[in-house]
């Protein structure tokens, strides 16, 4: 969730202060390290909460699978079904609230259903439904104990989200020991997956990642994952820094303890449920709220969001619900291959929704350097990224063609009066505007050739019941793709059908600006 904004309202915690256990996810972790591990990560301090709830190892967030699933014991079944989640953050200082859990079916039956936060009565909108308390929320400032520290490890070369999953690997190995025992069980059923019950194609295989075949996010996903092998490989300074991780977990060096696989996982499950808060220190920006995501879904056109207040975090509702229904929050003004990448979710209503063309003027152009500085004149880059946002595919059309235009321009003493004019003002020949839109066309066919369907294609995919979860949403996202692509070369035929004189051929561009 990007923007959030602060409230003048308290949240009140009878929740005993914590500095050394917040969070942690990767059951897979527990089951895999040694006794010596365990006796290590026991000596971390307690809050003295009494955790009534089992796992199975099969409900792993991170892992996706389980090498050796158990099955739960009576007593654990009635300890699960005596304190969920909101039991115990009810007994840890959450005062009452608005809200409840619910069940959703998971598509994939070997899982189990997610859970998400539904309104416990009728809601109108302004109702507050919930207010998390501090001692409840995940900050860098709790997990290194000191906020200076934070700020300067999230401004060197570990970003917060990895810092964060680092101390989840840790707590995690505590098991039902670690004070956080229920949050990191309810992590771990909800397998780091979103509210359609997908992961976030950094978790993909390589086949699963061939159903974005055609879609820039494809190769957006291989370097996030190599980002984040670059972070995995900086674990060990963070806890040589932070004081607060050697002290508890002096023998537990991370690259040892955690192979680049599992930090991926937890690093995905911290992506997919991370909080980002407004008018709060760095160090707490980034916060991990239980009943936040992913227990809330997430919707494009939604305005409200969990805020920082007095206290604690807060939810404010946008809108009246009935008893039941699932409670919804903004998750910012993110494209849907952010949503994907981020959440594991495509919203097909999304107004944030676009897809980016990348201009550039020719470097072997004899007159580069005077167009350079003609597009810096007038705000532009000599690679120049145009947002063509959903709806607003015209207006996209009509403010790249003087950046396409420049390109296309050869006579010096053409180049000469555009260097001193004022504004980003070309020279514009029937034939040269031909040729610039049908550069446009000419791009915009071969980037919808590139997917493996068509839009038709796509409905007929989509209307199957018993299709591939990934498969589902990665052709969501495709068709949302394409439906932007395919307006921009209606709109590109349109404006060459309202030129004078079609019966001008193109004009010769030696130097048009690349496309891509």
């Amino acid at each position: 969730m990007d923007v959030t904004y602060l409230h003048q309202t308290k949240c009140i915690s009878n929740l005993h202060s914590t500095h050394h256990h917040p969070l942690s996810v990767l059951s897979r972790v527990s089951i895999s390290i040694s006794k010596h591990y365990q006796h290590n990560a026991r000596r971390s301090l307690r809050l003295g909460v009494r955790n009534m709830c089992m796992a199975s190892s099969s409900d792993t967030l991170v892992s996706g699978k389980s090498s050796s699933p158990t099955v739960a014991s009576k007593r654990d079944i009635e300890d699960e079904e005596e304190e969920d989640l909101k039991s115990w953050m009810h007994k840890n200082g959450l005062p009452p609230c608005k809200v409840v859990l619910k069940d959703r079916v998971a598509y994939d039956s070997r899982h189990p259903p997610i859970h998400y936060v539904a309104a416990s009565e009728d809601l109108q909108a302004g109702d507050t439904v919930f207010c998390v308390p501090n001692s409840l929320v995940v900050t860098l400032e709790r997990v290194l104990g000191n906020e200076t520290v934070a700020e300067l490890l999230t401004t060197n070369k570990l970003s917060e989200l990895a810092c964060l999953a680092l101390y989840l690997m840790y707590e995690k190995k505590q098991g039902k020991e670690s004070v956080w025992y229920p949050y990191i069980r309810e992590l771990d059923r909800q397998r780091g997956r979103g509210q359609l019950a997908v992961e976030s194609p950094l978790l993909w295989s390589e086949s699963e990642l061939d159903y974005l075949t055609g879609s820039p996010i494809k190769d957006e996903v291989l370097e996030r994952a190599e980002g984040i092998r670059k972070e995995y490989n900086e674990l060990d300074t963070v806890w040589f820094m932070a004081g607060s991780l050697f002290q508890q977990y002096p023998f537990d060096i991370p690259t040892e303890a955690f192979s680049f696989e599992i930090f991926k996982q937890a690093f995905v499950a911290v992506q997919s449920c991370v909080v980002h808060l407004q008018n709060v220190s760095l160090a707490r920006r980034f916060a991990l709220v239980p009943l936040g995501p992913p227990l809330l879904t997430y919707r494009s056109n939604c305005k409200a969001m969990l805020t920082a207040v007095d206290g604690g975090v807060q939810l404010v509702v946008d809108r009246p619900y009935l008893a039941g229904q699932s409670i919804v929050v903004w998750c910012g003004p993110q494209p849907n291959s952010k949503l994907l990448i981020n959440y594991g979710f495509v919203d097909e209503d999304n107004p944030y929704d676009r897809v980016v063309v990348e201009a550039a003027l020719d470097t072997e152009d004899p007159q580069y350097q005077d167009k350079r500085l003609v597009a810096q004149r007038n705000g532009r880059l000599t690679i120049q990224p145009f947002q063509v946002k959903v709806g607003k595919e015209r207006e996209t059309i009509l403010d790249m063609l003087p950046y396409m235009r420049l390109g296309y321009v050869t006579d010096p003493l053409e180049m000469e009066s555009v260097i001193s004019s004022l504004g980003p003002v070309c020279p514009v020949s029937p034939c040269m505007e031909y040729a610039v839109l049908d550069q446009l066309a000419t791009y915009f066919r071969e980037r919808l050739a590139g997917y493996l369907t068509t839009l038709s294609e796509d409905d007929a995919l989509l209307a199957e019941c018993d299709i591939d979860p990934k498969k589902r949403v990665a052709t969501q996202l495709l068709r949302c793709e394409k439906k932007i692509l395919s307006r921009c070369l209606e709109v590109t035929i349109d404006l060459i059908n309202e030129l004078p004189d079609l019966s001008l051929s193109p004009c010769p561009a030696p130097y048009a600006p690349l496309l891509r």
